[in-house]
């Protein structure tokens, strides 16, 4: 078996950072990887190669459970001869584990049959312009201190008010990850960025009368973060809200998604046009690229290019250049979310959106959260969302959930044990209102969203 020759590697144990050369060294790697592809004979390659550092502590009740320090690697070898492929992956940076790496990748792929959709993305489009979008923000903390952290994020919390007598803890996580991808196109492509969050879940009430609720904030930067003061309150008063639940009548309500709900509708939507639903035909958007289904103001913007984008990015995971553009205009579907392979199996070409999209903007056409609740008058404000019932080839939704009700734009009392039901092709064109209240923890920004009419299933019939 021939040898491949690896670069003077520092130590595993070695922080990330020093990011840059870090990169700088998987490169070089994915190189000589590439090359020892083309010796055995593949027409195409691509290579990933990965590192990540974390530290991941949970307190509970004012005890510390958990103190978690990561360091993963990864390397994975992917292998065309013609339209044959082969995969494998290894974390092992000995010689002999690499070369057997790419051996075992070129074995599969030369029992595999031909894949008329297989092979890397076209070489024209490939990313040039590689630019960083201040994403690298390392956060120099011990586990004592964020042991401390968490501690405060909770007490802050159960001090707030005295219903609050047990808790389901506090965590703080941070993390590192850089990656190279590089491919037998002469494509290189670098990337790294950190992710920090703070959360606190506390329980108010004893017995069948208990209620859980919480906050959490998260950040490529720990300056993002909320306070552990604030964090902790927000997570009592959402708990405390809670109490004392009352079920509605069964009918059919205007239905108010919160910000961080209504995340899960645009997520539907993002699922039945994926180029894998597509092609295997189990989406209730079949041969919807064209057509209206939202009302003519709505409009969902792809933004690769923000400055602390979550998911901000010069090229997807094939190093296909990504670009600005609409998911939506106007009401209207313009595309689906397509990779190279999808869009083949399609008879299209890809989005740009190998391993799915990048920051996503949801047009807003009211305002606050306030004005929201104004606009709806009666009707049911949705702050939980449980279980999976949405069936992606029918559009059918069933969902239990659990929120407010509204009278004359007023929160008037918490309501649980309920079902929201509906159709999401109609859902989508029932949609009245985007708020300005946009939740910034996701890629998907999106403000709370306004149903004209849904079917709740609540106590009796209204």
């Amino acid at each position: 078996m021939s040898q491949i020759a690896t670069p003077n590697l520092p130590a595993y144990a070695a922080s990330l950072g020093d990011s840059h050369a870090r990169l700088e060294t998987l490169a070089g790697l994915s190189q000589r990887l590439l090359e020892h592809c083309r010796a055995r004979g593949a027409t195409q390659a691509e290579v990933s190669c990965s590192e990540e550092s974390g530290l991941n502590v949970n307190v509970r009740m004012g005890e510390v459970e958990t103190v978690e320090s990561t360091r993963d690697r990864g390397i994975s070898v992917t292998v065309y001869f013609g339209q044959r492929k082969g995969s494998a992956s290894t974390a092992d940076l000995r010689e002999e584990s690499l070369a057997s790496t790419v051996e075992q990748a070129c074995a599969i792929a030369r029992h595999t049959e031909d894949d008329s959709a297989a092979g890397l993305a076209d070489a024209r489009l490939m990313a040039t312009d590689l630019r960083e979008f201040d994403s690298w923000h390392p956060w120099v903390i011990d586990a004592d201190r964020a042991v401390d952290l968490a501690l405060a994020c909770e007490q802050a919390g159960r001090d707030s008010d005295a219903r609050i007598e047990n808790s389901d803890g506090a965590s703080l996580g941070t993390g590192e990850s850089i990656s190279v991808y590089a491919n037998s196109h002469g494509f290189i492509g670098r990337e790294r960025s950190t992710q920090h969050s703070l959360g606190c879940a506390l329980i108010v009430g004893r017995g069948d009368a208990m209620q859980r609720d919480g906050w959490y904030s998260i950040g490529l930067s720990a300056d993002d973060l909320e306070s552990a003061a604030t964090i902790g309150r927000k997570a009592a008063q959402r708990a405390v809200s809670r109490l004392a639940p009352r079920q509605i009548a069964t009918g059919e309500y205007p239905v108010l998604f919160a910000a961080e709900m209504a995340r899960s509708l645009i997520g539907h939507l993002l699922g039945a046009v994926s180029g894998g639903a597509l092609y295997r035909r189990a989406s209730f958007l079949l041969d919807s690229a064209g057509q209206k289904l939202f009302p003519d103001w709505f409009g969902i913007d792809e933004q690769p290019f923000l400055p602390r984008g979550y998911r901000s990015a010069s090229f997807d995971a094939e190093g296909v250049a990504t670009r600005e553009s609409s998911l939506v205009k106007h009401g209207v579907l313009e595309r689906y979310v397509l990779g190279s392979y999808s869009a083949r199996k399609l008879g299209l070409e890809t989005t740009a959106n190998a391993g799915g999209v990048h920051n996503l903007q949801v047009a807003a056409n009211a305002g606050d959260f306030e004005s929201m609740l104004t606009g709806m008058g009666r009707g049911l404000l949705v702050t939980e969302l449980m279980g999976q019932g949405v069936n992606n080839v029918t559009g059918d939704y069933s969902r239990g959930a659990a929120g407010f009700w509204i009278e004359n734009g007023q929160i008037q009392y918490p309501v649980d044990g309920i079902t929201i039901a509906g159709n999401l092709k109609p859902m989508f064109a029932s949609i009245e209102a985007v708020g300005s209240d946009v939740d910034p923890r996701s890629h998907v920004r999106t403000g709370s969203i306004l149903l004209g009419r849904m079917t709740v299933a609540g106590e009796t019939e209204a």
